[in-house]
């Protein structure tokens, strides 16, 4: 069957952790998790992507532990879930070496540096990458990440993303304006490597940060790197419309995932810019096996291996809920009968299984994945594409073995069905994602400073 849009986009969604979001798994035969600091296992991994037809890996990243469960990061600690975690942007170049199409986006959140260093750092990274680097801007979640970075704590939600526009435009003057595209000349005749009437000082004083010099970095293939981006709140759609050519929206199914797409386009448009210019991308985690009766045995035999504290340990971030002050050994067939706090009713609500435990009932809800056989993965992945989604962010159950059957199973499939390139298009991440140039289009907010 012919497919009437593009083929749909693959990141590898990782973390220089011992365990991303598979609390426990680091420990399984197999799984290279436990030498995350290690460099061989990266490179082997890159290798693979690249094998596969992976468009990116993608690297998250956090500055602190988690710590609402029980108030403390013993829990993180024990499991090695995003803690300790490395620096992403320092493994690239040596990932780049060793591929030549795979395309490396990093987490780097607007109050971890200051926009003038990060300009610097983004601008080599793609000069040594040839064009294959992309940023992902967060305003960060995590109280601890701001405690560290000398803040008191997190700043409150909406100043978050006051800095975000500000830190986006700072960086934007420095890969986009400071050098003119001609501006090195190389001349060995008159020994002069830079016109300096063509370097221009970028003067920015703003709320939040104060700038008064050019950019360190002649311009690199993008200038400006792919930019992602993932907030899901009215503040954060709008900060995606005007900045983000890859979004990743949250939605438990396709059918869900209809009206976040619309909306997400409809909030480019209302930002001036052409909404093709962004893919929309949703997480999703596989397994699978030849049978669906035996991924689904692969499925419970991990679940009885993961703890439920280490997944506690988790949730409780993402809920904004210490689930260490419930009682995760009670059944849930007597809590559906008492009165019970929000969060507990919502997960009681989720599932209609009585003969579970809160605290296994918790691990379910935080391992929810796909589980089947290659075609039935396929199949999940046509649904998301016709619902409008452009990509998927795929987590890891363990690594490198979720990615190596994906690769070996499902890519195959997809690539069958015209869902998933069978071969690289050249030039930089930009030019592979839209098919255009190297460079922001001229409607970007970017380009117009």
């Amino acid at each position: 069957m012919a497919n009437p849009r593009p083929y749909m986009k693959f990141n590898a969604f990782t973390m220089i952790t011992p365990s991303h979001h598979g609390p426990g798994l680091a420990f399984e035969p197999g799984s290279s998790q436990l030498d995350y600091h290690l460099p061989q296992p990266w490179i082997d991994l890159a290798v693979l992507l690249e094998k596969g037809f992976f468009d990116t890996i993608f690297f998250a990243d956090v500055l602190a532990p988690y710590e609402v469960f029980r108030r403390s990061p013993a829990a993180t600690i024990t499991e090695g879930m995003q803690f300790p975690t490395g620096d992403p942007s320092v493994l690239i170049p040596l990932l780049a070496y060793h591929t030549r199409h795979l395309g490396f986006v990093f987490t780097s959140n607007v109050l971890q540096a200051h926009p003038y260093e990060f300009a610097r750092r983004v601008s080599t990274l793609d000069h040594l990458t040839g064009g294959r680097v992309g940023w992902n801007i967060v305003t960060s979640f995590l109280p601890g990440a701001g405690r560290n970075l000398g803040f008191g704590g997190l700043p409150e939600h909406t100043e978050r993303y006051r800095r975000a526009e500000e830190y986006t435009a700072a960086v934007y003057k420095l890969w986009e304006h400071s050098w003119d595209d001609d501006a090195a000349v190389r001349d060995t005749a008159t020994r002069t490597f830079a016109d300096p009437t063509k370097v221009h000082a970028v003067k920015h004083h703003g709320e939040f940060y104060d700038l008064d010099g050019p950019h360190l970095c002649e311009p690199s293939p993008q200038r400006t790197p792919l930019l992602f981006q993932a907030g899901m709140s009215p503040t954060g759609r709008a900060f995606a419309g005007r900045h983000a050519e890859g979004l990743f929206i949250s939605a438990l199914d396709p059918h869900a995932a209809a009206p976040v797409v619309a909306d997400v386009r409809r909030a480019t448009i209302d930002a001036g810019r052409d909404p093709h210019n962004v893919k929309i991308f949703v997480p999703q985690s596989y397994l699978l096996a030849s049978t669906e009766q035996e991924a689904r045995r692969r499925d419970a035999e991990l679940l009885e291996r993961q703890t439920i504290e280490g997944n506690a340990a988790r949730m409780a971030v993402f809920e904004k809920h210490d689930w260490g002050t419930e009682d995760l050994a009670a059944r849930v067939a007597d809590l559906r009968h008492r009165d019970v706090s929000a969060p507990v009713r919502k997960l009681l609500d989720w599932s209609s299984r009585d003969d579970w435990t809160l605290g296994e009932l918790l691990l379910r809800w935080g391992n929810q994945r796909i589980v089947g056989t290659p075609e039935q993965i396929a199949d999940n992945i046509e649904r998301w594409h016709n619902a409008g989604v452009d990509g998927i962010n795929l987590e890891y159950v363990t690594s490198p073995g979720s990615f190596a059957e994906f690769i070996e199973h499902v890519v195959p499939i997809l690539q069958s069905r015209g869902l998933m390139q069978d071969k690289y298009t050249d030039g930089t991440l930009r030019e592979k994602f839209f098919g255009q140039g190297p460079r922001l289009p001229g409607e970007h907010p970017a380009r117009g400073h």
